[in-house]
């Protein structure tokens, strides 16, 4: 398999991490007290940041990385993984956006208000570049060596 695909299967592989992680914290923090014992607190603040930066980037750096290398030609198979990815990305954020009602209120902070429809909106971008690849369909030319 060329580069291109590798990428947009380890991009689709990060989106499902992301959203499993937002969906583990989100369940985690309507489940919980306000207070743990032994004086333990909780920030989802940080968690969320770090959630973003070791799933959520990558992942759109990825899918941004076979596009770039297939956009000339187009590619089905790699306008579907991409799309695949924005749809996976974009029914968490759903799922993750219905939770916070049932929050607990010291943990209802700005980044956990935020983030599920940042990344809803951040779904229709790359949904629209699958579907792009999907439609886009060029004939490649064989290489010439000389």
């Amino acid at each position: 398999m060329s580069l291109e695909k590798w990428a947009a299967i380890a991009s689709i592989g990060l989106f499902a991490m992301f959203v499993g992680e937002m969906i583990s914290i989100y369940n985690f923090m309507t489940s919980i007290p306000a207070n743990f014992e032994f004086g333990v607190e909780f920030e989802p603040n940080s968690k969320i940041l770090q959630f973003i930066s070791i799933g959520i980037a990558p992942a759109s750096i990825l899918a941004a990385l076979s596009f770039i290398l297939s956009k000339r030609y187009g590619s089905k198979p790699i306008g579907s993984i991409i799309l695949g990815g924005g749809i996976i990305l974009l029914i968490g954020m759903t799922y993750c956006y219905t939770l916070l009602d049932n929050l607990v209120v010291p943990y209802l902070t700005d980044a956990v208000k935020i983030t599920p429809p940042l990344f809803m909106g951040i779904s229709i971008p790359i949904m629209t570049v699958g579907i792009f690849l999907i439609k886009t369909n060029k004939k490649r030319p064989k290489k010439e060596y000389f």
